[in-house]
């Protein structure tokens, strides 16, 4: 294979390779557990420093309290704080999802809207959440920008920006609409698993072969150079 040498090269070429590595849509992708729009609305909310695997278990009961947007727009914040106490935050994160509750009640009908400027006038929806919204539950296109798409990003030289949204800006016309909750997730399972903040192994990354920071961290770090990655494998 040719080394791409652009970032649009470099992001069609991880897209490609990622999704072989991590094969299924947004949906299939997604950590959280959640049956539907509202549920992963409040799920993504939690998840903020946090692990999806502590949310996931918090939100069983949560939902068994608070099913929908009128039981939570009414929820008492002692009690809600306590369900949720070990997702960290509790405090704040009980605000905010009372407060989004209240907002999807007395804006739009107790539904979950799908467009963006709709889903960020919720107390506590940022572009991210709003993102992982649309793109899982929805099928719309939608990028998340976290500390590992942001982390990569900047290794593979897509952007040089800093700013999460500029981060976004930055990615979406690199990656097809249809493609960008996916690719994201993806980059998300790459970054925990191999591309990690501390110590990446890049001896045994898949992208290591035209990732502009590869040499450098494997130098870093002592290791030998990456092998080369198998050619794609012809599609019928």
């Amino acid at each position: 294979m040719t080394r791409p040498r652009t970032p649009a090269g470099r992001a069609r070429v991880t897209d490609e390779r990622l999704a072989d590595l991590y094969p299924g849509s947004a949906r299939t992708l997604c950590a959280l557990d959640h049956r539907n729009a509202f549920e992963l609305l409040v799920a993504t909310i939690l998840s903020a420093q946090c692990t999806d695997a502590r949310v996931n278990m918090t939100t069983p009961q949560l939902f068994v309290r608070y099913p929908d947007a009128v039981s939570l727009a009414a929820a008492d914040l002692g009690d809600l704080e306590e369900l949720i106490r070990s997702t960290g935050f509790f405090r704040a994160k009980s605000r905010n999802l009372v407060g989004m509750a209240q907002g999807l009640v007395a804006s739009f009908d107790g539904q979950v809207p799908s467009r963006m400027e709709d889903l960020v006038t919720l107390p506590g929806v940022g572009r991210k959440t709003a993102n992982v919204v649309r793109s899982v539950d929805f099928g719309l296109p939608g990028l998340p920008v976290d500390t590992h798409v942001q982390r990569l990003s900047h290794r593979l030289e897509f952007t040089e920006e800093t700013d999460p949204v500029k981060i976004e800006l930055a990615l979406d016309p690199l990656i097809p609409a249809a493609h960008r909750g996916a690719f994201s997730l993806r980059l998300i399972l790459h970054g925990r698993a191999t591309c990690t903040a501390r110590s990446p192994h890049c001896e045994r990354c898949l992208l290591a072969d035209f990732c502009p920071s590869a040499p450098r961290l494997l130098a870093a770090a002592g290791r030998p150079p990456a092998k080369k990655a198998p050619a794609k494998r012809a599609s019928g």
